[in-house]
């Protein structure tokens, strides 16, 4: 094999890779790994691993093991961290270089992705058993819901004083009801989508403009746009809506104060298998970051579930329902959050070639 294909290959792999010299210093990394670490090569490489990585296992003994046996190692279930990312659990593979045997590759597999990956299919049946029986019910409520409105209405006006406090508390919670049985709805009868060429930037422009006047017009908005981003394949209308509920999501953990920053890039490291056994990429990144208190640990792995709120009024069906339009568009979207900075991502595939924008 030709070096230039050696080259290819390493810059190609899809999980962050490091090759280790002697003394454990970085001699090289992939494009994956800058990523991951939100770092460049020039501030990696020539460095010890242990001041640009944390890893929570003495990796120590496992590396000279590695290269004393001339054998691969595996470590599952590993917090990985390191730049300005919190820690993630990894599983890692140890191996050495062949006729260089004091030279160590690392791979470092993020398990965040697979996790969320081996339950989608669970959380889609799940969503789907709730939407129905939350459909059904919705049916048989309303009509005697609107009953009980105008009774209590008609009721209010022959009193007064405390009684009609309490038929004006009939009416609002009967409406608030009412609402949650429409949102249900809109969750179980969205349409599927009408997929165009999209710039993803003009939608997320619009969701902006739209936050800074209404529930985020006290907090600051930081883009941080690639202008190079191609045109995403996506309903627009639909897409713009995961935004604003994103959007409003960020602003409601943060009390409608502090900071939300909107950031773009591209990354070649995520693919998605087809039920039809073919993989689809999706590089086009999108992230929405607040400054709040973070997820709380009970929820963090079932934030996306149907009825499952981190907010005490909460319906539990805002991240859902961007959850369901997201993976109806054959995308992708996970969280990480720590106290003080919680990121909601979405990777979206490239709109095909010979396709204009509208």
């Amino acid at each position: 094999m030709t070096a230039d294909w050696t080259e290819q290959l390493w810059a190609s792999l899809p999980i962050p890779a490091f090759l280790l010299n002697a003394d454990d210093t970085i001699a090289d990394i992939t494009p994956t790994a800058e990523a991951f670490l939100n770092m460049s090569d020039k501030a990696l490489i020539g460095f010890p691993i242990w001041d640009k990585l944390m890893i929570d296992a003495p990796l120590e003994d496992s590396f000279a093991r590695v290269r004393r046996d001339q054998s691969g190692l595996f470590i599952n279930n590993v917090d990985v961290g390191g730049g300005n990312r919190p820690p993630v659990q990894c599983n890692i593979q140890i191996g050495p270089l062949i006729d260089t045997p004091d030279m160590v590759l690392v791979l470092l597999e993020p398990r965040q992705i697979a996790d969320r990956m081996e339950s989608a299919h669970a959380v889609k049946s799940a969503a789907k058993s709730a939407i129905g029986m939350a459909e059904m019910l919705a049916h048989e409520i309303k009509n005697p819901l609107a009953g009980i409105t105008g009774a209590a209405q008609l009721l209010s006006m022959n009193l007064s004083g405390e009684d009609q406090e309490m038929t004006d508390l009939i009416v609002a919670e009967t409406r608030r009801i009412a609402k949650l049985l429409e949102q249900v709805e809109q969750f179980g009868n969205l349409r599927p989508p009408e997929l165009k060429p999209v710039n993803v930037h003009d939608l997320l422009d619009r969701a902006r403009r739209s936050a800074v006047v209404g529930f985020a017009a006290h907090m600051r908005i930081i883009e941080e746009y690639d202008p190079s981003l191609p045109a995403t394949y996506v309903d627009g209308d639909q897409m713009l809506q995961v935004f604003l509920n994103l959007l409003k999501n960020a602003a409601e953990a943060s009390d409608g104060e502090g900071t939300i920053r909107i950031r773009t890039f591209y990354e070649l490291s995520l693919r998605l298998r087809r039920t039809d056994g073919s993989g689809a990429a999706l590089p086009l990144q999108v992230e929405i970051i607040d400054d709040g208190p973070g997820l709380k640990p009970e929820i963090a792995d079932s934030i996306f579930d149907p009825f499952v709120s981190g907010r005490e009024n909460g319906t539990g069906l805002g991240l859902a329902l961007v959850s369901k339009i997201v993976s109806e568009h054959g995308g992708w979207i996970g969280v990480e959050s720590v106290p003080g900075r919680t990121v909601f991502r979405i990777s979206l595939p490239v709109a095909p070639k010979n396709t204009e924008i509208d």
